[in-house]
C-alpha cells in the first residue's frame, strides 16, 4: 500500500522541524566554542587591561602598594610639566617623521624592482624578508657594533675613503637618525611585500591599454600604478605610523649605554621615546598611574592621527 498524502506531508514537516532544529543546535555549538571565548580573551586581555589603564592614570597608583588615591587629571597636568616627557614626545613624532617618508618610497621603489626581475622575484622577496622575521635584539645589538665609533665597521669604511669618523650613537644629533637608518633596514621587506601584493592585483589589460595610447613608463606609473596601490598604500601609511610612535626594541637595545649611561634613551635624552620614558617611569621607577597616563596620552595622539588619516586617505573610487 501507498503511503497517503497526509503522511507524506507530516512527514516532510517532521523532517523540516528537525533541519531547522538541528541548524539552531549548530549556530549554538559555534557561538559557544568560537565567538564565547574570543569576546571573554578580547575583554580579558584589551577591555579590562585600557579600563584599568585609564582608572589608574587617574590615581597615584605606585607599584603594588594597596593604597591608590584618587588624583583626577593631576598626572596628566605634571606630563605636560615635565620636560623630559614633552622631550620624548617630540622624539617621537621626529621618529615617526624620518621613518615613514623614507620606508614608504624605499619599499616602494624595491617592490616594483623586484617585480621586474621576474624568474628571480621569489630569491630577492625573500632576501629582503629576512631581516623582519629576524630577533629585533639581535640584530640592533649588532647594528649597536656597527656604529661604534672606533672599532665599528661604518667608521672603518670611513676611514679607508679618507672621510673624518662619525659618532652616530654617541651623538645627540646622530644618533635618532641612525636608529632610523637600523629600523628602515630592518622593516623594509615588510611594506616591500605588502606593495608587491597591491602590485601583483592590479589587472595587466590597464597596462596593455596604456602602452597602445603610447603612455612611458613615468605616465603609466603615475596615473596607473600608483593610484590603484592607494589601498595598500593607506594600510602601510596607517600600520607605519601607529608602529613608529610605538617605537621601543630598536631605540632600547641600541641607545641603552649611550653618552656613559646605563639607561636607555642616551645620549641626553637624544633618542627617549615615549614608549620607553613610559617604560623606565612605569616600571623602574614603579610610577605605574603615571606611566599609564603617559600610555592614555599616546593612545590619544595614535587614535587621532589614525582617524585623521583614513579619512583623508580613503576614496570612494576604483578603476
Amino acid at each position: 500500500m501507498g503511503s497517503m498524502p497526509g503522511q507524506t506531508a507530516q512527514g516532510a514537516n517532521v523532517f523540516e522541524r528537525w533541519r531547522r532544529d538541528s541548524r539552531r543546535i549548530e549556530r549554538l555549538i559555534f557561538i559557544l566554542v568560537a565567538l564565547v571565548p574570543m569576546c571573554a580573551a578580547f575583554v580579558l586581555f584589551w577591555i579590562y587591561p585600557m579600563l584599568h589603564g585609564v582608572w589608574g592614570s587617574l590615581t597615584l597608583w605606585r607599584g603594588f602598594n594597596p593604597d591608590q588615591p584618587f588624583v583626577g587629571l593631576r598626572q596628566y597636568q605634571n606630563l605636560f610639566r615635565d620636560p623630559i616627557f614633552v622631550k620624548a614626545l617630540s622624539n617621537t613624532f621626529y621618529y615617526a617623521l624620518l621613518y615613514l617618508p623614507a620606508g614608504i618610497v624605499l619599499s616602494m621603489c624595491l617592490a616594483l624592482a623586484i617585480e621586474a626581475t621576474g624568474a628571480l622575484r621569489g630569491l630577492f622577496r625573500m632576501l629582503y624578508f629576512m631581516p623582519v622575521v629576524t630577533s629585533t635584539i639581535a640584530t640592533a645589538l649588532i647594528w649597536r657594533w656597527l656604529y661604534q665609533p672606533s672599532l665599528g665597521l661604518f667608521n672603518q669604511i670611513l676611514a679607508l675613503l679618507g672621510l673624518p669618523a662619525m659618532q652616530f650613537l654617541q651623538s645627540t644629533t646622530q644618533a635618532l637618525p641612525s636608529i632610523v637608518v637600523y629600523a628602515l633596514w630592518k622593516n623594509l621587506g615588510f611594506n616591500m611585500v605588502l606593495f608587491m601584493a597591491g602590485l601583483s592585483a592590479i589587472d595587466q589589460t590597464y597596462y596593455d591599454a596604456a602602452r597602445v595610447d603610447g603612455a612611458n613608463r613615468w605616465q603609466v606609473f603615475w596615473h596607473i600604478t600608483l593610484p590603484l596601490l592607494q589601498p595598500t598604500m593607506v594600510f602601510v601609511i596607517v600600520t607605519g605610523i601607529i608602529g613608529s610612535l610605538q617605537v621601543f626594541g630598536p631605540v632600547y637595545v641600541m641607545s641603552s649605554g649611550g653618552g656613559g649611561s646605563a639607561l636607555p634613551g642616551g645620549p641626553a635624552n637624544a633618542t627617549m621615546v615615549v614608549s620607553v620614558y613610559q617604560w623606565l617611569i612605569a616600571f623602574r621607577e614603579l610610577e605605574l598611574g603615571y606611566g599609564s597616563a603617559m600610555g592614555v596620552v599616546l593612545f590619544i595622539i595614535i587614535l587621532v592621527v589614525t582617524l585623521v588619516q583614513t579619512r583623508f586617505l580613503r576614496t570612494r573610487w576604483e578603476y
